[in-house]
Protein backbone atom coordinates (compact mmCIF):
# COMPACT_ATOMS: atom_id res chain seq x y z
CA UNK A 1 0.00 0.00 0.00
CA UNK A 2 1.66 3.24 -1.11
CA UNK A 3 2.57 5.47 1.82
CA UNK A 4 0.88 3.30 4.46
CA UNK A 5 2.91 0.94 6.58
CA UNK A 6 0.15 -1.07 8.21
CA UNK A 7 -3.58 -1.12 8.78
CA UNK A 8 -3.95 -3.43 11.73
CA UNK A 9 -7.14 -4.54 13.41
CA UNK A 10 -10.41 -6.19 12.44
CA UNK A 11 -12.41 -5.02 9.46
CA UNK A 12 -15.64 -3.37 10.63
CA UNK A 13 -17.54 -3.94 7.41
CA UNK A 14 -16.87 -4.44 3.73
CA UNK A 15 -20.17 -3.99 1.91
CA UNK A 16 -18.85 -2.57 -1.34
CA UNK A 17 -16.32 -5.28 -2.05
CA UNK A 18 -13.43 -2.87 -2.43
CA UNK A 19 -11.40 -4.59 0.28
CA UNK A 20 -11.62 -8.21 -0.72
CA UNK A 21 -7.82 -8.32 -0.87
CA UNK A 22 -7.12 -6.43 2.37
CA UNK A 23 -9.47 -7.38 5.20
CA UNK A 24 -7.79 -5.12 7.77
CA UNK A 25 -7.85 -1.89 5.80
CA UNK A 26 -10.64 -0.04 7.55
CA UNK A 27 -9.36 -0.02 11.11
CA UNK A 28 -8.52 3.67 10.83
CA UNK A 29 -7.65 3.94 14.51
CA UNK A 30 -4.53 1.89 13.84
CA UNK A 31 -3.48 3.42 10.53
CA UNK A 32 0.19 4.33 10.57
CA UNK A 33 2.30 6.01 7.95
CA UNK A 34 5.89 5.71 6.98
CA UNK A 35 8.17 8.25 8.71
CA UNK A 36 8.78 11.31 6.60
CA UNK A 37 10.99 14.34 7.13
CA UNK A 38 7.87 16.51 7.50
CA UNK A 39 6.70 14.47 10.48
CA UNK A 40 9.84 15.07 12.54
CA UNK A 41 8.62 18.44 13.79
CA UNK A 42 4.93 18.00 14.65
CA UNK A 43 4.58 21.55 15.95
CA UNK A 44 5.65 23.36 12.79
CA UNK A 45 4.90 20.92 9.99
CA UNK A 46 1.68 19.74 8.42
CA UNK A 47 0.57 16.11 8.40
CA UNK A 48 1.99 14.29 5.34
CA UNK A 49 -0.53 13.25 2.64
CA UNK A 50 -0.67 9.53 3.62
CA UNK A 51 -1.59 10.54 7.16
CA UNK A 52 -4.15 13.01 5.85
CA UNK A 53 -5.77 10.14 3.96
CA UNK A 54 -5.99 8.07 7.15
CA UNK A 55 -7.46 11.03 9.05
CA UNK A 56 -10.07 11.62 6.32
CA UNK A 57 -11.19 7.99 6.67
CA UNK A 58 -11.42 8.30 10.44
CA UNK A 59 -13.47 11.49 10.20
CA UNK A 60 -15.68 9.92 7.53
CA UNK A 61 -16.47 7.00 9.84
CA UNK A 62 -17.38 9.42 12.62
CA UNK A 63 -19.64 11.44 10.31
CA UNK A 64 -21.74 8.50 9.12
CA UNK A 65 -22.26 7.26 12.68
CA UNK A 66 -23.49 10.63 13.97
CA UNK A 67 -27.11 10.63 15.16
CA UNK A 68 -29.64 12.11 12.73
CA UNK A 69 -30.75 15.02 14.99
CA UNK A 70 -27.13 16.08 15.52
CA UNK A 71 -26.38 15.63 11.82
CA UNK A 72 -29.32 17.82 10.81
CA UNK A 73 -28.49 20.53 13.36
CA UNK A 74 -24.88 20.71 12.15
CA UNK A 75 -26.06 20.71 8.52
CA UNK A 76 -28.41 23.64 9.18
CA UNK A 77 -25.47 25.52 10.66
CA UNK A 78 -23.34 24.77 7.60
CA UNK A 79 -26.08 26.03 5.27
CA UNK A 80 -26.27 29.23 7.28
CA UNK A 81 -22.47 29.61 7.39
CA UNK A 82 -22.09 29.24 3.62
CA UNK A 83 -24.96 31.69 3.14
CA UNK A 84 -23.21 34.27 5.31
CA UNK A 85 -20.10 33.88 3.19
CA UNK A 86 -22.25 34.24 0.06
CA UNK A 87 -23.86 37.38 1.47
CA UNK A 88 -20.44 38.83 2.30
CA UNK A 89 -19.38 38.06 -1.28
CA UNK A 90 -22.49 39.75 -2.71
CA UNK A 91 -21.94 42.97 -0.78
CA UNK A 92 -18.23 42.96 -1.69
CA UNK A 93 -18.74 42.72 -5.47
CA UNK A 94 -21.56 45.27 -5.53
CA UNK A 95 -20.15 48.32 -7.31
CA UNK A 96 -23.08 50.67 -6.77
CA UNK A 97 -24.43 53.19 -9.23
CA UNK A 98 -21.04 54.71 -10.08
CA UNK A 99 -19.68 51.63 -11.82
CA UNK A 100 -16.83 49.24 -10.98
CA UNK A 101 -14.18 50.53 -8.60
CA UNK A 102 -11.83 47.61 -9.30
CA UNK A 103 -10.89 45.71 -12.46
CA UNK A 104 -12.90 42.54 -13.08
CA UNK A 105 -10.22 40.11 -11.87
CA UNK A 106 -9.41 41.97 -8.67
CA UNK A 107 -13.11 42.34 -7.87
CA UNK A 108 -13.60 38.59 -8.27
CA UNK A 109 -10.59 37.85 -6.08
CA UNK A 110 -11.89 40.18 -3.39
CA UNK A 111 -15.25 38.44 -3.58
CA UNK A 112 -13.60 35.03 -3.35
CA UNK A 113 -11.65 35.97 -0.24
CA UNK A 114 -14.80 37.18 1.49
CA UNK A 115 -16.77 34.10 0.40
CA UNK A 116 -14.11 31.99 2.15
CA UNK A 117 -15.74 33.07 5.42
CA UNK A 118 -18.37 30.37 4.85
CA UNK A 119 -16.00 27.41 4.77
CA UNK A 120 -13.88 28.88 7.57
CA UNK A 121 -16.97 28.88 9.79
CA UNK A 122 -17.83 25.34 8.72
CA UNK A 123 -14.37 23.87 9.32
CA UNK A 124 -13.28 25.83 12.39
CA UNK A 125 -16.71 26.22 13.97
CA UNK A 126 -17.75 22.65 13.23
CA UNK A 127 -20.64 21.87 10.87
CA UNK A 128 -21.78 19.35 8.25
CA UNK A 129 -21.44 20.58 4.67
CA UNK A 130 -22.73 18.39 1.84
CA UNK A 131 -19.97 19.24 -0.60
CA UNK A 132 -17.18 18.63 1.91
CA UNK A 133 -18.82 15.40 3.03
CA UNK A 134 -18.28 13.99 -0.46
CA UNK A 135 -14.83 13.05 0.89
CA UNK A 136 -16.60 10.29 2.85
CA UNK A 137 -16.26 8.36 -0.41
CA UNK A 138 -12.68 7.65 0.61
CA UNK A 139 -13.81 5.82 3.76
CA UNK A 140 -16.36 3.97 1.61
CA UNK A 141 -13.68 2.89 -0.87
CA UNK A 142 -11.51 1.59 1.97
CA UNK A 143 -14.50 -0.35 3.30
CA UNK A 144 -15.02 1.49 6.58
CA UNK A 145 -18.58 2.52 5.82
CA UNK A 146 -21.51 1.07 3.94
CA UNK A 147 -23.13 2.60 0.88
CA UNK A 148 -26.39 3.14 2.77
CA UNK A 149 -24.50 5.04 5.49
CA UNK A 150 -22.97 7.38 2.93
CA UNK A 151 -26.32 7.98 1.25
CA UNK A 152 -28.00 8.55 4.64
CA UNK A 153 -25.41 11.16 5.58
CA UNK A 154 -25.58 12.94 2.24
CA UNK A 155 -29.39 13.08 2.17
CA UNK A 156 -29.80 14.43 5.70
CA UNK A 157 -26.92 16.87 5.36
CA UNK A 158 -28.20 18.12 1.99
CA UNK A 159 -31.66 18.74 3.43
CA UNK A 160 -30.17 20.43 6.49
CA UNK A 161 -27.99 22.66 4.29
CA UNK A 162 -31.08 23.57 2.26
CA UNK A 163 -32.97 24.51 5.42
CA UNK A 164 -30.09 26.57 6.77
CA UNK A 165 -29.52 28.40 3.49
CA UNK A 166 -33.23 29.06 2.94
CA UNK A 167 -33.69 30.30 6.49
CA UNK A 168 -30.73 32.64 6.13
CA UNK A 169 -32.16 34.00 2.87
CA UNK A 170 -35.42 34.82 4.70
CA UNK A 171 -33.52 36.60 7.49
CA UNK A 172 -31.52 38.61 4.95
CA UNK A 173 -34.73 39.78 3.28
CA UNK A 174 -36.28 40.68 6.64
CA UNK A 175 -33.14 42.59 7.58
CA UNK A 176 -33.37 44.63 4.39
CA UNK A 177 -29.79 43.96 3.30
CA UNK A 178 -30.99 44.21 -0.30
CA UNK A 179 -31.60 47.95 0.19
CA UNK A 180 -27.94 48.75 0.89
CA UNK A 181 -26.20 51.14 -1.53
CA UNK A 182 -29.56 52.53 -2.67
CA UNK A 183 -30.75 49.07 -3.68
CA UNK A 184 -27.60 48.13 -5.60
CA UNK A 185 -27.02 45.10 -3.35
CA UNK A 186 -30.50 43.82 -4.18
CA UNK A 187 -29.82 44.27 -7.88
CA UNK A 188 -26.61 42.27 -7.49
CA UNK A 189 -28.53 39.48 -5.74
CA UNK A 190 -30.98 39.24 -8.63
CA UNK A 191 -28.18 39.44 -11.18
CA UNK A 192 -26.29 36.57 -9.52
CA UNK A 193 -29.38 34.34 -9.48
CA UNK A 194 -30.26 35.24 -13.07
CA UNK A 195 -26.76 34.42 -14.32
CA UNK A 196 -26.89 31.01 -12.62
CA UNK A 197 -30.29 30.14 -14.07
CA UNK A 198 -29.11 31.25 -17.53
CA UNK A 199 -26.29 28.69 -17.60
CA UNK A 200 -26.74 25.90 -20.11
CA UNK A 201 -26.90 22.39 -18.57
CA UNK A 202 -23.40 21.36 -19.64
CA UNK A 203 -21.82 24.51 -18.19
CA UNK A 204 -23.71 24.19 -14.90
CA UNK A 205 -22.68 20.54 -14.59
CA UNK A 206 -19.02 21.17 -15.47
CA UNK A 207 -18.78 24.17 -13.15
CA UNK A 208 -20.23 22.03 -10.36
CA UNK A 209 -17.49 19.45 -10.90
CA UNK A 210 -14.69 22.02 -10.87
CA UNK A 211 -16.13 23.78 -7.84
CA UNK A 212 -16.16 20.76 -5.59
CA UNK A 213 -12.73 19.66 -6.70
CA UNK A 214 -11.45 22.90 -5.16
CA UNK A 215 -13.75 22.73 -2.11
CA UNK A 216 -12.71 19.16 -1.29
CA UNK A 217 -9.06 20.04 -1.87
CA UNK A 218 -9.51 22.87 0.63
CA UNK A 219 -10.95 20.41 3.16
CA UNK A 220 -8.15 17.94 2.36
CA UNK A 221 -5.55 20.63 3.08
CA UNK A 222 -7.34 21.47 6.34
CA UNK A 223 -6.94 17.86 7.42
CA UNK A 224 -3.19 18.39 7.13
CA UNK A 225 -3.24 21.53 9.26
CA UNK A 226 -2.25 21.64 12.92
CA UNK A 227 -3.65 25.05 13.92
CA UNK A 228 -6.63 27.30 13.24
CA UNK A 229 -4.40 29.72 11.33
CA UNK A 230 -3.18 26.85 9.13
CA UNK A 231 -6.75 25.83 8.37
CA UNK A 232 -7.83 29.35 7.42
CA UNK A 233 -4.86 29.78 5.11
CA UNK A 234 -5.53 26.37 3.54
CA UNK A 235 -9.13 27.38 2.84
CA UNK A 236 -8.66 30.85 1.38
CA UNK A 237 -6.77 30.06 -1.83
CA UNK A 238 -8.88 27.15 -3.20
CA UNK A 239 -12.16 28.86 -2.30
CA UNK A 240 -11.05 32.18 -3.75
CA UNK A 241 -10.08 30.34 -6.94
CA UNK A 242 -13.47 28.66 -7.41
CA UNK A 243 -15.38 31.89 -6.73
CA UNK A 244 -13.16 34.00 -8.98
CA UNK A 245 -13.54 31.46 -11.80
CA UNK A 246 -17.34 31.41 -11.50
CA UNK A 247 -17.74 27.76 -10.55
CA UNK A 248 -21.00 26.50 -9.05
CA UNK A 249 -21.51 25.43 -5.44
CA UNK A 250 -24.82 23.71 -4.67
CA UNK A 251 -25.16 24.94 -1.08
CA UNK A 252 -24.32 28.53 -2.04
CA UNK A 253 -26.96 28.27 -4.77
CA UNK A 254 -29.49 27.21 -2.11
CA UNK A 255 -29.04 30.77 -0.83
CA UNK A 256 -28.53 32.72 -4.05
CA UNK A 257 -31.44 31.25 -6.04
CA UNK A 258 -34.32 31.68 -3.54
CA UNK A 259 -33.05 35.16 -2.71
CA UNK A 260 -32.98 36.20 -6.36
CA UNK A 261 -36.36 34.63 -7.07
CA UNK A 262 -37.96 36.46 -4.14
CA UNK A 263 -36.49 39.82 -5.11
CA UNK A 264 -37.38 39.46 -8.79
CA UNK A 265 -40.96 38.32 -8.10
CA UNK A 266 -43.47 40.85 -9.35
CA UNK A 267 -40.87 42.56 -11.54
CA UNK A 268 -40.76 42.82 -15.29
CA UNK A 269 -38.56 39.71 -15.57
CA UNK A 270 -39.31 37.21 -12.76
CA UNK A 271 -37.06 34.19 -12.36
CA UNK A 272 -38.32 30.68 -13.05
CA UNK A 273 -38.50 28.35 -10.07
CA UNK A 274 -38.21 25.28 -12.33
CA UNK A 275 -35.08 26.66 -13.98
CA UNK A 276 -33.62 27.27 -10.52
CA UNK A 277 -34.39 23.69 -9.46
CA UNK A 278 -32.81 22.37 -12.67
CA UNK A 279 -29.67 24.40 -12.00
CA UNK A 280 -29.47 23.13 -8.44
CA UNK A 281 -29.83 19.49 -9.52
CA UNK A 282 -27.17 19.75 -12.23
CA UNK A 283 -24.75 21.56 -9.94
CA UNK A 284 -25.35 19.03 -7.15
CA UNK A 285 -24.56 16.10 -9.45
CA UNK A 286 -21.45 17.91 -10.65
CA UNK A 287 -20.37 18.59 -7.06
CA UNK A 288 -20.74 14.90 -6.19
CA UNK A 289 -18.62 13.78 -9.14
CA UNK A 290 -15.96 16.41 -8.50
CA UNK A 291 -15.66 15.65 -4.80
CA UNK A 292 -15.95 11.86 -4.87
CA UNK A 293 -14.35 10.76 -8.12
CA UNK A 294 -11.75 13.46 -8.74
CA UNK A 295 -10.61 13.97 -5.16
CA UNK A 296 -11.68 11.26 -2.68
CA UNK A 297 -11.26 8.23 -4.95
CA UNK A 298 -8.08 9.56 -6.54
CA UNK A 299 -6.44 10.00 -3.13
CA UNK A 300 -7.77 6.59 -2.07
CA UNK A 301 -6.11 5.09 -5.15
CA UNK A 302 -2.81 6.83 -4.40
CA UNK A 303 -2.54 6.29 -0.64
CA UNK A 304 -4.98 3.68 0.66
CA UNK A 305 -5.52 1.00 -1.94
CA UNK A 306 -3.87 -2.39 -1.50
CA UNK A 307 -2.52 -4.41 -4.37
CA UNK A 308 -4.01 -7.94 -4.67
CA UNK A 309 -1.81 -10.66 -3.27
CA UNK A 310 -0.65 -12.83 -6.16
Amino acid sequence: MPGVESLDGPNRENPAGWNSFYPHACDVDHMTVEPTPAATNPVADAYPPPEIAARVCKVGLAKVTTSVPTMIALAVLAGAFISLGALFYTVTITTGKSGPALPFGLLRVAGGVTFSLGLVLVVVGGAELFTGNNLIAMAWAVGCVQTRQVVRNWVWVYLGNLLGAGGTAVLVLLAGVQTLADGAVGETMVQIARSKIALDPVSAFARGILCNVLVCLAVWLCMGARSVADKILAIVFPITAFVACGFEHSVANMFFLPLGIALAAGGVAPLSVMDAVTNLLLVTIGNIIGGTVLVALVYWFVYLRTEPVS
